[in-house]
């Protein structure tokens, strides 16, 4: 477990703390809020409003209030109820694709020391040239290597998103949406994977040497 714990002080400055922009906090809490609302809506449908669960309970209630109703009746309601929740689902989708936007617009007015493609590229160079704690140096170059596959995965979600959501004006996406609708699918499981992977990180991190690291992407470190 002592691998996924990010890492709280600069690999080639050792005794340094990492320091993050305002512009990676903002992004990263807000994107914090729309992953979860994305997961959350998913929950709902995929428990509170199945149609096929809940429209025997919805017939039954009513009946109970004297409102006569058909299970397809039933089926119909429910299914509107869920609708509902899937349109919150694809606001919170447009939030993902302007915080990646953002994400990738930020990149470029980061400070060098800052910018993730340069970290990764200095966490790489570390790890081949260092000889001596060559286990910090792995730590810091599977920490951003995780974050890599992150990133291909939020944007794999955003863009087959978009292509359902957009399934009118795509003339390719009506005869893909299954597959499309698959991929989309099983992205959130992956991305479930690294929040799980992630936290537990931080958690470890606190408990050790990072202390301090969620007060860091708050102020900044």
């Amino acid at each position: 477990m002592a691998l996924i714990e990010p890492v709280k002080q600069k690999i080639e400055q050792p005794g340094t703390t990492k320091t993050r922009s305002a512009n990676l906090r903002i992004w990263h809490w807000l994107n914090v809020i729309a992953i979860s609302g994305s997961l959350i809506t998913v929950l709902i449908n995929s428990t509170l409003l199945k149609s096929r669960q809940q429209a025997p309970l919805v017939q039954s209630e009513l009946a109970k209030n004297g409102a006569g109703v058909t299970l397809d009746q039933a089926r119909a309601a429910v299914h509107v109820l869920s609708d509902k929740v899937w349109d919150i689902h694809v606001y919170f989708g447009y939030a993902l694709v302007a915080l990646l936007l953002f994400r990738l617009l930020a990149e470029f007015f980061e400070l060098a020391d800052q910018k993730f493609i340069i970290t990764l590229k200095k966490a790489w160079q570390q790890f081949n040239n260092t000889k001596k704690a060559r286990e910090k140096t792995r730590h810091e170059l599977f920490v951003k290597s995780i974050y890599v596959v992150f990133y291909l995965l939020l944007l794999t979600m955003v863009l087959t998103g978009l292509c359902l959501a957009f399934e009118k004006e795509l003339p390719f996406s009506s005869s893909m949406q299954h597959t499309i609708k698959e991929v989309h699918g099983f992205c959130m499981y992956p991305i479930l994977l690294f929040i799980v992977i992630h936290i537990a990180g931080v958690i470890l991190a606190e408990r050790k040497d990072g202390k301090g690291i969620v007060s860091d992407m708050i102020n900044g470190g």
